[in-house]
């Protein structure tokens, strides 16, 4: 890793829509990389805010964790905007289409290997919250990007369409919790938190079933 990895934060405001309802959310936008490149974790909800997070580097992917509308807004002009390819796991092709339905995605593998900043993002397929969901690690930072399958005090929600419970608990006990306790964990909403804090409370969650 070349030592100047950085990752910027940016709070985006707007709405989830599923299943006949919307919500009104704040999602965390992650760019990470260093002083040239960088990725776009998510690309929720406004532009702006986000291209000026990315203050001129060179784009190297926008990454969606899943294919919630809420995590894609902006894909597709920010793609045009930044000259930079959107990825997404095809499990969550039918998400996808149903926020950008004539819009184009490359899609995202588990085991798939991304450079930028002199490092790899190694990709996590961890399908529950949604069946493409997938997260983002980078073992020499230490840090996973996990979207909304790991969250500050538990898995992600799996009460809507093409979710599951028991699928979203596999995924973090065979995928996430398996890392180092000290990896930090940035999430899809709310506050960061870190393997070892979360690995605990497993049972408990398996017992309250949400």
């Amino acid at each position: 890793m070349s030592g100047r990895l950085r990752i910027d934060r940016v709070v985006t405001s707007g709405t989830f829509s599923l299943d006949g309802g919307s919500w009104d959310v704040d999602n965390n936008v992650w760019v990470v990389g260093d002083d040239d490149e960088v990725v776009i974790v998510d690309a929720a909800h406004t532009s702006e805010q986000i291209i000026d997070a990315v203050d001129g580097r060179n784009v190297v992917a926008v990454i969606a964790t899943h294919g919630h509308d809420d995590h894609v807004t902006v894909a597709p002009e920010l793609a045009v905007r930044l000259h930079a390819p959107i990825l997404l796991h095809p499990g969550d092709d039918v998400l996808w289409k149903a926020s950008h339905p004539d819009e184009r995605y490359w899609n995202l593998q588990a085991g798939q290997r991304i450079g930028v900043a002199g490092t790899e993002i190694e990709i996590i397929h961890t399908p529950g919250h949604s069946p493409g969901s997938a997260c983002l690690y980078l073992p020499e930072a230490g840090v996973l990007f996990s979207g909304d399958t790991l969250f500050h005090g538990g898995p992600g929600a799996t009460g809507r369409s093409y979710s599951d419970f028991s699928t979203i608990i596999d995924s973090i006990r065979e995928s996430l919790l398996t890392l180092p306790e000290a990896t930090r964990v940035h999430t899809g909403h709310g506050d960061l938190t870190t393997i070892g804090a979360e690995a605990p409370y497993l049972a408990d969650w398996i017992a309250r079933g949400c």
